[in-house]
């Protein structure tokens, strides 16, 4: 061995290892030379089997609460306010005294009437007796006809006064009772636009007060003429089948999403398409016994549209697009291969699709593994998790309206 004049640094050694870096990178060396090349594996999928399903086909439309009646309280005469009998924002009573106008000069015209009136009947009863008297001496001759045609005039305008002063009477008497502001409707009155001592006038523009009727409330939502029109030809079709007079009941949402405890009832659909939104009025009456609804209050009606005996749903995961934005699904066919369908959806239920066309009962749906496929690919098919008993009962579940509480 020979060593170097520094140390003992073996030589030898220095030289095989330069020798053996060489080989490795010129790749002369035949390492492992002889071995087969690794197979490729075969790329593992999940899949779920499509089946066909009944399901309850529900829309879900936005819209505002609206009373059921409303009532904007205003004189029927001029006068000053005495008295407010009310309290703001409480529930009042149809007929309950809400203010009260001074009564004095109205009071004054009902009793002037009611004197005029019983003058006018005190001075019947003579020229009643003349025109008789002169009657019976007519037939004497003992008066001219002229003598009687005025008498007999005279009884006519003392009964033509008596009625006019009855009249007066009656006018006086309203007026007198319109001095007395009353609720014309039961319901929860708001705030009072007049105070005490106020001037107020015959059916002015400003509202003394609001009385608005909350139970039963409206709720009015707007659907669009195009749903319209894929329901009924859906129905039409046979693809999806009504349900009578339990279709009229409603399901409502409030505005943080928790649902309603009491169902509504539809109630009609407008005849009139708004040309601006391409929508028209649906409107529901829906119980509010404890007032929690109140006028102009934002909710979600979930509508029953009708039950599709042979519906189609997948898993969201299951599906793609294409650079167009078509919906496509990739199933594996009975060789084991990848197929790649075009599909028509209808709407989403939960976290599922709901599909029209492009996938028949039986299909195996890749829910996990897309990325590592592509079609035409072998590959193996393993159940999913969203395949299990457990998650179509789930699914089941999710889709049905939200039960109503009684």
């Amino acid at each position: 061995m020979q060593v170097n004049q520094k140390g003992f640094e073996p030589v030898g050694w220095t030289m095989a290892l330069a020798v053996f870096a060489s080989c490795l990178l010129l790749g002369g060396c035949d390492v492992g030379h002889g071995q087969p090349p690794a197979q490729t594996s075969i790329p593992e999928v999940a899949t779920v089997t499509v089946q066909a399903q009944p399901i309850q086909l529900t829309t879900e439309l936005p819209g505002r609460t609206s009373a059921h009646l409303i009532s904007e309280v205003r004189p029927q005469v001029n006068g000053i306010i005495q008295k407010r009998h009310f309290q703001e924002g409480s529930d009042v009573k149809a007929g309950q005294l809400l203010y009260q106008i001074d009564p004095a000069p109205f009071q004054a015209s009902y009793d002037s009437a009611k004197a005029s009136l019983a003058k006018a009947q005190a001075n019947l009863p003579s020229v009643q007796l003349r025109a008789s008297r002169y009657k019976e001496l007519l037939a004497d001759k003992a008066v001219s006809r002229q003598d009687f045609d005025d008498a007999a005039a005279a009884m006519q305008q003392a009964q033509a006064e008596i009625e006019y002063w009855k009249a007066a009477v009656e006018t006086a008497r309203i007026n007198l009772g319109y001095t007395r502001v009353t609720a014309p409707i039961s319901g929860r009155i708001g705030r009072s636009n007049m105070t005490d001592g106020a001037l107020v006038t015959a059916y002015q523009v400003i509202p003394l007060a609001t009385i608005q009727q909350l139970d039963p409330i409206y709720v009015d939502v707007m659907q669009s003429s195009a749903e319209l029109l894929r329901l009924r030809r859906s129905l039409d079709t046979g693809r999806i089948k009504a349900e009578g007079e339990g279709a009229k009941k409603v399901h409502m949402l409030l505005e943080d999403g928790t649902p309603y405890s009491h169902e509504g009832t539809l109630q009609f659909r407008d005849v009139t398409v708004d040309s601006s939104t391409g929508s028209f009025i649906l409107r529901i009456v829906v119980p509010n016994p404890k007032h929690l609804l109140l006028p102009g209050m934002f909710v979600r009606a979930v509508i029953q549209e009708g039950t599709a005996a042979e519906a189609v749903l997948i898993p969201q995961q299951g599906v793609t697009r294409n650079a167009k934005g078509e919906p496509l699904a990739s199933i594996v066919d009975d060789t084991g291969k990848v197929e790649q369908r075009k599909l028509t959806l209808d709407r989403a239920i939960g976290d599922k699709w709901l599909v029209s066309a492009g996938l028949n009962p039986g299909d195996r749906l890749i829910v996990e593994g897309l990325l590592n496929v592509r079609p035409g690919a072998t590959v193996k098919a393993v159940p999913s998790a969203l395949d299990s008993p457990k998650a179509g009962a789930d699914a089941s579940n999710a889709k049905q309206p939200p039960a109503a509480k009684n």
